[in-house]
């Protein structure tokens, strides 16, 4: 039987901006301790953050809030999310890249399961040439990156593009989402899913893994 491990990107594959203030400061040329927002790793003190998990704002307008808050620091302006990961981020996309996520790749395929990646806006946040910065995406049989399908997540068509461009069923895959309300797409179509916890990215791969040899 065929089986494919189905991954977001942003946050399960690659380190989240919370992460990695530390870099972002340094690159801007900021005072460590200068970006407070923590988004799940301290939800009680982010207040967007805790607005976008109850639905009052999308994901991408929680990004474009930071986008230009961190601007103003510098007095820069960045109108897309590809500018202000270029600045925070530098020409090295490899550097966020988590660890867990390249082993856990690795072991998926060396195993024999197929690959595939449902995002939301991965070129949009990332840019369009950002994937030739990461050879391991060759080891990905499918990308579908809402960008350009317009379809979001949880929206049940999104997880009907894996299905369909894998000629695989639902059942057959397992998803793995940081965010807890894109599962609720993969449920409706039965896929069983992880929700990934930034926190313990080890052990959230540990159980997709678990999960997909069941």
């Amino acid at each position: 039987m065929t089986r494919a491990l189905v991954l977001d990107f942003g946050g399960v594959i690659s380190k989240t901006l919370f992460e990695t203030h530390d870099l972002t400061e340094t690159a801007l040329g900021l005072a460590p301790g200068t970006l407070t927002w923590r988004g799940p790793f301290d939800p009680a003190m982010d207040s967007a953050w805790r607005a976008m998990q109850a639905g009052g704002m999308t994901e991408r307008d929680y990004w474009f809030l930071r986008m230009e808050e961190t601007g103003a620091l510098v007095g820069e302006t960045w109108t897309t999310f590809p500018e202000f990961i270029a600045r925070v981020r530098g020409a090295d996309p490899a550097s966020v890249i988590r660890p867990e996520a390249l082993e856990a790749i690795a072991s998926a395929k060396a195993e024999g399961y197929r690959l595939a990646i449902l995002s939301n806006e991965l070129d949009l946040f990332y840019g369009a040439d950002f994937r030739a910065k990461l050879p391991f995406l060759a080891d990905f049989e499918l990308i579908v990156d809402a960008t350009y399908t317009r379809i979001l997540k949880p929206d049940p068509r999104a997880f009907g593009f894996i299905t369909e461009g894998l000629g695989i069923k639902s059942a057959d895959c397992v998803f793995v989402d940081d965010q807890k309300k894109n599962l609720k797409g993969a449920e409706a179509v039965g896929m069983p899913f992880v929700h990934f916890d930034v926190t313990r990215p080890g052990d959230s791969y540990a159980q997709a893994l678990s999960l997909l040899r069941t």
